[in-house]
């Protein structure tokens, strides 16, 4: 199977926020190489459901009688790949990421994670985080998407509106010329 690449160059992705009380759960890339939340392909002939499922068990073996689905976000949120990541070698090329993210949240603190599932692990640690920080430790040019997924998510995250305050640091951060950069959705 391979991963579905639409016709303008983007690749078909889901994010995954795992969330626990406040936090969130965010690995560390193997090899230290950054800190991200787990995320994957969408294989061709797979529903967004079944790559999620799929990639959770694989990045983080966790599989989906561990947590309860709580909802999506509405649209594919897009960004493009920095020129110097863009694998031109590759056909169709991919110049970036289309994802839907989906808030997952865990049934019980007393999972164990196996960041070892695959030949080729994508993350060597992990840890807890408050619930905005992701957006912060991400790569940069993936910040305006997980700033918009999580503040999509929010409401679903923390139902009686009760969701943490948006840290000091957030419009530095997320901003492009004083106002949160957008990402783009269909």
């Amino acid at each position: 199977m391979s991963d579905v690449i639409d016709a303008d160059g983007f690749r078909a992705n889901v994010g995954i926020v795992l969330i626990h009380r406040e936090e969130v759960f965010l690995g560390r890339r193997s090899g230290g190489r950054g800190w991200q939340f787990p995320q994957g392909g969408v294989r061709s002939g797979e529903s967004l459901e079944q790559a999620l499922y799929r990639e959770l068990e694989e990045e983080i073996g966790v599989d989906k009688a561990g947590v309860d689905l709580m909802g999506q976000t509405e649209r594919w949120l897009r960004y493009r790949l920095p020129t110097r990541y863009v694998r031109r070698h590759q056909h169709p090329v991919c110049i970036g990421q289309k994802q839907r993210w989906f808030l997952l949240r865990l049934k019980s603190v007393e999972v164990t994670f196996d960041l070892e599932r695959t030949a080729e692990p994508e993350f060597d640690s992990w840890r807890w985080a408050p619930y905005w920080d992701p957006v912060r430790e991400v790569i940069y040019f993936k910040r305006p998407v997980y700033a918009r997924a999580l503040t999509e998510l929010a409401a679903l995250a923390f139902p009686r509106g009760a969701h943490p305050p948006l840290p000091q640091w957030w419009n530095e951060v997320t901003a492009r010329g004083g106002r949160a950069a957008p990402a783009r959705g269909d």
